[in-house]
């Protein structure tokens, strides 16, 4: 046995251990009774513990030094990259603190999801406050004395900072609300109408999934209260929720989480339990459920094939033709839900996410007065009162369970998108006329081959980089949606 052999020996347990931790994450949102919240804390805390322990290690300091120098792959080069980056980063984190992160957040979700059911903010406050006193411990103790936000950012999206993201936001933000405004000016597409069996949705989901290549012989979809994915390898889960009223959350949101989850498939099994075996950061991670989503899901060929698997379903659904449903997919409207936000103004939704909660984790911005701040940011970028705080500062998971620096990469994910889907369709010149037949399978091969098998052998925009021939910019996802939207409602 070498030092290399034994540290991916006792990194594949580690990762094991993670995996399963996952899994209780994933329980915990879709079967844990509701009474559990304060014993599956206890345990998520006790689980936390042994992995900061293992990843605390000090053989792995031993173990890498002793690697250095020594032949390799260029997979064992980039897993110990993984792992020395990983290691650094942990040591900075007392076990303590760690635990007591574990232990809170797992709770504090329980309460997020009754206070959103309730509309009461002030219900949830107490816990937000404790996440955000501890993420803060947290990223003071990343940063080592740099910026706090740019430490957390950093567990999501490696090699980014807030800076960076500043000015891409920037660039993005006079082109989205000057299209957004003469959008907004013109009459708004007829939506469906309707009550829709909830059964048949997620009947109609899973077709959607596996219409999309998800392998169910190695993932389930259920339902929660917010979408999301989990897990990997052979072990990749989705969620979705329904709604009699709108059937276009239940399937663009499986569609969405679709993404992530054949992500994970398709990383290379060879990477299963090392740290190339999961997607590399958020940010490509994103590219994937944003590109399934947006430029193939709500694409006008692939929307014509969906009128007809609608139809069927549920016989009339108030518009006549597939036309007039890919206006109704794509429709731009004022509302409230980053969800179910169209794509011209999903951006502007994590821009205001992202100035809040930089200033809530550099103390600009109190816990208490984060309500008040939503709704004022919230007027001011799009026009009208926030009524409720399930429709306002309440209606995303993410700060319930600690995830500050997250919020940015969904942007981030949707400009790799398109950097891909520029590739992609140059790649794949009629892709067009697979995807009005429903077939998917030219471009999910493509991004399978060029994005997802990769898992984290290269850096996040390295990935994107290899797969589009350029680094990634803005500007393909722009003059996308600029040519989509222009079309669909006939601007000059």
């Amino acid at each position: 046995m070498t030092a290399l052999s034994d540290l991916l020996e006792f990194q594949k347990e580690t990762e094991a251990l993670a995996a399963i931790a996952g899994r209780l994450e994933w329980d915990q949102e879709t079967m844990m009774p509701r009474g559990a919240a304060e014993q599956r804390g206890e345990e998520h805390a006790a689980i936390q513990g042994v992995l900061h322990a293992r990843r605390t290690d000090p053989r792995i300091a031993d173990w890498l030094a002793a690697s250095d120098g020594a032949e390799m792959t260029q997979a064992q080069a980039a897993m110990l990259r993984h792992i020395r980056r990983d290691y650094d980063k942990t040591q900075k984190v007392p076990a303590k603190l760690a635990a007591e992160l574990a232990r809170v957040t797992s709770v504090a979700q329980g309460k997020w999801a009754a206070a959103r059911a309730a509309d009461d903010f002030k219900a949830f406050l107490p816990m937000l406050e404790q996440v955000v006193a501890l993420r803060q411990e947290e990223g003071q103790a990343l940063a080592d004395g740099g910026d706090v936000y740019d430490a957390l950012l950093d567990n999501y999206e490696a090699d980014m900072t807030a800076g960076r993201l500043d000015a891409m936001f920037g660039e993005m933000r006079p082109r989205l609300t000057a299209l957004r405004e003469k959008v907004l000016a013109q009459p708004e597409p007829k939506g469906l109408t309707g009550t829709f069996d909830e059964q048949d949705q997620v009947a109609l989901a899973t077709t959607l999934a596996s219409t999309f290549g998800y392998d169910f012989t190695r993932g389930r979809l259920d339902r929660s209260v917010h979408p999301f994915s989990s897990g990997g390898g052979s072990d990749a889960r989705i969620t979705t929720r329904t709604s009699a009223e709108d059937p276009f959350n239940c399937l663009y949101s499986t569609i969405h989480e679709v993404g992530h989850a054949c992500y994970e498939q398709g990383i290379d099994p060879a990477y299963l339990f090392t740290p190339l075996g999961q997607g590399v950061s958020m940010g490509v991670h994103e590219s994937q459920s944003r590109i399934y989503e947006n430029q193939l899901g709500r694409s006008r060929p692939f929307t014509s094939w969906m009128f007809g698997e609608m139809t069927r379903t549920f016989g009339d659904i108030g518009v006549s033709d597939a036309d007039a449903f890919y206006a109704a997919v794509n429709r731009v409207r004022k509302d409230f839900v980053r969800t179910e936000s169209d794509e011209l103004q999903y951006n502007l939704h994590i821009m205001l996410r992202f100035d809040l909660e930089r200033a809530m984790v550099s103390g600009d911005l109190k816990p208490a007065d984060l309500e008040t701040a939503w709704n004022d940011r919230f007027k001011a970028d799009f026009g009208y009162d926030v009524p409720r705080a399930s429709l306002g500062c309440l209606q995303d998971v993410h700060w319930s369970v600690g995830l500050f620096g997250y919020f940015p990469t969904y942007s981030l994910g949707n400009v790799y998108a398109g950097c891909l889907n520029a590739a992609m369709r140059t790649a794949i010149p009629d892709l067009d006329d697979h995807l009005a037949k429903g077939d998917t399978t030219p471009a999910t091969t493509w991004l399978r081959q060029n994005v997802q098998t990769h898992g984290g052998l290269y850096r996040p925009a390295e990935v994107i980089e290899k797969a589009c021939g350029a680094a990634p910019t803005a500007a393909p996802l722009l003059d996308y949606i600029e040519a989509k939207f222009t079309d669909l409602y006939g601007l000059q």
